[in-house]
């Protein structure tokens, strides 16, 4: 097939390799335009747009598709489907319709449940089981269209970088099946039950309010890690928490209940296992306190 892709991050990634090596004819990729990135602020072209050069594939990254002049170069490449992997952009009706199979996404959830930005991250925070990725036919509603294909994929103890992987990587091998077949997969409603949504992230809700259950804290852990990490402060310095197992042990929430690093929660207590301090690489807890005295009694905030 003629196909336009459509991604930013490394999500998409796996998707825009599996076209290329079905075989599928790339008319062009779309990503996000480069953004001034890490301390230097040079810009950084997306996780997608760097591996689409090394294809040597034709990017193109408008900050919108608003106007008549990209849709109509849109149009222009007389694509057969357009893939969605995480694009980042409104798709405005006209870009919707114009390929003859129309735009076609890759969405990392088993829809309704958590339709918007975050999927991944939400579903561990709630403390799902199970997720999955379903391919889905857009529309202009916020993950609101049809279903073609969906498959599972247990959580287990994945954070939200290993679970995003796993998911990238199920969500490309779909997309395949379903381009190899399209009359095999017909469109499906999604269930007016059982819809949630996925919020975006707000960094704020990465730091550790240890009043909350150890199991809680456990799941907030998974779901900021690697990025933006789930953290505390001690001595005026910020933790990142990248690991932690919940335990018992009780006392009043946010103490140091052992000589290494054993936290009371509300109900429970957590034991650190991988941490980062500002400026450093991660490390272990009991890294961590070899230079960095955490006594028991220590009250964290």
């Amino acid at each position: 097939m003629r196909v336009i892709f459509m991604g930013s991050p490394a999500f998409a990634v796996p998707t825009l390799e599996a076209l290329v090596e079905a075989g599928h004819e790339i008319a062009a990729v779309y990503c996000q335009p480069p953004r001034p990135a890490h301390r230097g602020k040079k810009l950084q072209p997306t996780a997608v747009q760097a591996r689409a050069e090394e294809l040597g594939l034709p990017v193109r990254t408008p900050a919108r598709l608003r106007s008549e002049e990209e849709q109509q170069a849109f149009a222009a490449l007389q694509a057969d489907v357009a893939v969605v992997a995480a694009y980042g952009l409104i798709l405005p009706q006209p870009i919707l319709d114009s390929p003859r199979l129309g735009c076609v996404n890759v969405h990392a959830s088993l829809l309704p449940r958590w339709r918007g930005a975050a999927p991944i991250h939400r579903a561990i925070l709630a403390g799902d089981q199970v997720t999955g990725v379903t391919i889905m036919q857009m529309e202009a509603g916020l993950d609101t269209g049809p279903m073609l294909l969906a498959e599972e994929l247990p959580i287990g103890r994945d954070n939200a970088g290993e679970l995003t992987e796993k998911l990238a990587r199920l969500g490309a091998r779909l997309m395949i099946r379903y381009l190899g077949e399209p009359e095999a997969y017909p469109p499906r409603l999604q269930p007016e039950d059982g819809v949630t949504y996925a919020a975006k992230i707000d960094k704020a809700e990465a730091r550790i309010n240890w009043t909350r259950s150890a199991e809680e804290i456990e799941r907030q852990v998974r779901a900021f890690a690697p990025a933006p990490g789930a953290w505390f402060e001690v001595a005026g310095e910020r933790i990142k928490l990248l690991s932690a197992d919940a335990e018992v042990g009780a006392g009043a929430p946010g103490t140091v209940l052992d000589d290494a690093l054993l936290i009371a929660c509300g109900r429970g207590s957590l034991r650190p296992k991988v941490v980062q301090r500002a400026g450093r690489g991660a490390m272990t807890a009991t890294e961590l306190l070899r230079g960095f005295d955490i006594p028991e009694g220590t009250v964290l905030s």
